[in-house]
């Protein structure tokens, strides 16, 4: 995984709770491309439709509240979703998101410096986001360890099977 991460940007408010991002009458679907396609659509029906490749998603206070079910994470993967950056984020769906893979940033504030459509630069390491179009760099928090080494592997499914694979060949 990349440690710096450039995408165009969606603003969505505060409090998008996890049926907001992949609504209950969807869980019965399987399949991960189809998902991605209902990702939103409890804000606005059209958002996965028009959403960047590689996109990041910049949201208010408390992003992934509601239910722990891990389809949102999943849904905004397969949306095209490269990282979301939040004001804060609810703990069940953070530790989802970082062990599915899906990076995530707490920035206080970000979403009402920037505009929809604009263009950032994640520094992962540095724990800093640039606004290309206007060259303003807002610090933000920076991932733990774990969470980073989490993410450099795919998720922790794949971080515990190169882990295990490892130990077997000792």
């Amino acid at each position: 995984m990349e440690t710096k991460i450039t995408g165009k940007i969606i603003v969505v408010g505060n409090n998008i709770d996890t049926d907001q991002i992949y609504p209950g009458r969807y869980l019965a679907l399987t399949d991960p491309e189809e998902i991605g396609s209902h990702c939103l659509s409890g804000i606005d029906e059209s958002i996965a439709g028009r959403f960047p490749e590689g996109g990041i998603v910049v949201a208010g206070k408390n992003f992934g509240c509601g239910s722990s079910r891990e389809h949102a994470p999943i849904a905004l993967q397969h949306m095209g979703a490269s990282a979301v950056v939040a004001s804060s984020f609810a703990r069940i769906f953070f530790r989802n998101s970082i062990n599915l893979g899906l990076p995530l940033v707490t920035c206080r504030n970000l979403s009402q410096e920037v505009e929809e459509g604009q263009t950032l630069t994640i520094d992962l390491e540095k724990g800093e986001i640039k606004v290309e179009e206007t060259g303003k760099v807002y610090s933000c928090d920076r991932l733990g360890e774990q969470a980073m080494k989490i993410l450099e592997a795919g998720g922790i499914k794949p971080l515990m099977r190169a882990k295990l694979g490892k130990e077997e060949k000792e």
